[in-house]
């Protein structure tokens, strides 16, 4: 199921993408290890906040819209959550 949240998740990965490709490049030309690790928090931010972005969606728009709409009962939403939280 595609959300709303996805083109912006989608762009937010790719650009760790980038910084991870930079990474391996200055890693390949023997750059400090302070400017990769500097490169690699970047990638690690990144995918952090994609995930958070993506978790947060779901939790709202499919665990909190499925218990209101009648798409999935209060149980099966805290189970789902639990399986979720892992993630966090």
């Amino acid at each position: 199921m595609k959300h709303h949240s996805h083109p912006d998740i989608a762009k937010r990965l790719k650009r760790a993408q980038g910084h991870l490709a930079k990474v391996i490049d200055m890693i390949e030309a023997g750059q400090p290890c302070v400017d990769l690790a500097q490169q690699l928090f970047a990638v690690e931010s990144a995918i952090t906040n994609a995930k958070r972005e993506l978790v947060q969606d779901h939790m709202e728009h499919c665990l909190g819209d499925g218990v209101e709409h009648g798409e999935m009962t209060q149980a099966e939403a805290m189970a789902e959550f639990k399986v979720l939280a892992k993630y966090l």
